[in-house]
């Protein structure tokens, strides 16, 4: 192989390495996010002004933090976990539980909490959550949880707050 042969295989695979990235992103939770409409909308300034940069990250660009970085993976009183976007209740203690995956988990949200969106980025279709109120993300959910629902819903602590239960 040459000089010129080697150079060009580089920009090749660094041209479909950025293609595929912008693929796996096409039909993203989103896309999909952007034809709803939410009670609670600001601006990206807005949002920065109000959340942490790990929060807006997550909240905001569907990021995800690190595992086992939440302080929340290890709550275990009695109380609400709530949208940190909005402060709408998303999950019960009651459904906690610890999956081994290193991201707070719950079988069952709070009635009216979350909205679910079909999320087809990195290369396959899973469910992403998000709060209703203000459209933040806040995970995803599967279907490998315990009973009764079968379902974990791997939510990133950054996006939540906690609210213990008052005695």
């Amino acid at each position: 192989m040459n000089r010129r042969d080697f150079l060009l295989s580089g920009a090749a695979t660094a041209a479909l390495l950025v293609s595929t990235a912008v693929l796996m992103r096409m039909g993203g939770p989103q896309d999909a996010r952007a034809a709803e409409t939410f009670e609670i909308t600001k601006t990206d300034a807005e949002w920065k002004a109000i959340l942490s940069p790990a929060a807006f990250d997550v909240l905001r660009k569907e990021g995800t933090e690190y595992p086992g970085t939440s302080p929340l993976l290890n709550e275990h009183r009695k109380g609400i976990f709530a949208c940190a976007g909005c402060d709408l209740p998303v999950y019960s203690s009651e459904t906690k539980f610890d999956s081994g995956t290193g991201w707070p988990s719950f079988w069952q949200e709070i009635p009216n909490g979350i909205a679910k969106t079909e999320d087809r980025s990195l290369g396959m279709t899973r469910t992403e959550v998000h709060c209703r109120r203000c459209g933040g993300h806040l995970g995803h959910v599967f279907d490998d949880g315990p009973p009764p629902t079968g379902l974990r819903h791997c939510i990133n602590g950054v996006a939540l707050t906690f609210k213990p239960a008052t005695a």
